[in-house]
């Protein structure tokens, strides 16, 4: 079986559209190919860019990314997929090392702040190890509300909602949605306090 030919049945979708809408889609699809080219340079530029132009750095990050806020910071060396499906609110900050997978989107609110190696994961993959050998795969959007603050090397996964004001300890794995207002740990994450 070829990387396009597959169990799933083709609906005269394109594989763009399908992993926008957050169904099942084959990532070496030409287009996407093309998208991830796109970002890979875009990445490659910034990550090597001048630190004392800081208008440089922001103008390829508007290029890159879905939305920038005012006054948010991302440090070099940044990874993403494609860029275009994450937005960033005012006044964040990602510090050095961040891995952003935006196969589906990734929504971070105003005054966040994200520590060294941060690592927030959309993509999933089918248990199907037929779907798999297809290269099938699919992804669910992960959320972080204002304020909220992540530790350095803390990683995320597919379909996770963090709230407002929470924090969550350094090399925590959030594998479930964590409300406002609390401060989570460990692997996986669990709440051990409310702010």
């Amino acid at each position: 079986m070829t990387s396009h030919e597959s169990p799933v049945p083709h609906d005269g979708r394109t594989m763009r559209e399908r992993m926008l809408a957050g169904e099942l889609y084959i990532a070496d699809d030409p287009q996407l190919a093309a998208e991830s080219r796109r970002a890979a340079v875009l990445m490659q530029r910034f990550n090597s860019s001048d630190p004392t132009d800081p208008v440089a750095r922001r103008a390829l990050l508007r290029e890159l990314l879905g939305s920038f806020g005012e006054g948010a910071e991302i440090r070099p060396p940044f990874s993403c997929d494609y860029g275009y499906q994450i937005r960033i609110g005012a006044r964040t900050f990602i510090n050095y090392g961040a891995v952003l997978l935006d196969v589906a989107p990734i929504t971070i609110g105003e005054d966040a702040q994200l520590g060294p190696n941060v690592q927030l994961l959309t993509p999933t993959h089918p248990l199907d190890p037929e779907l798999r050998r297809a290269k099938w795969e699919a992804a669910e959007p992960i959320t972080l509300g204002d304020n909220v603050w992540l530790g350095g090397g803390v990683i995320v996964l597919p379909g996770v909602s963090i709230g407002a004001n929470t924090v969550v300890g350094a090399g925590a794995v959030v594998t479930k949605d964590l409300p406002a207002n609390v401060v989570a740990v460990g692997n996986p994450a669990r709440v051990i306090r409310t702010l």
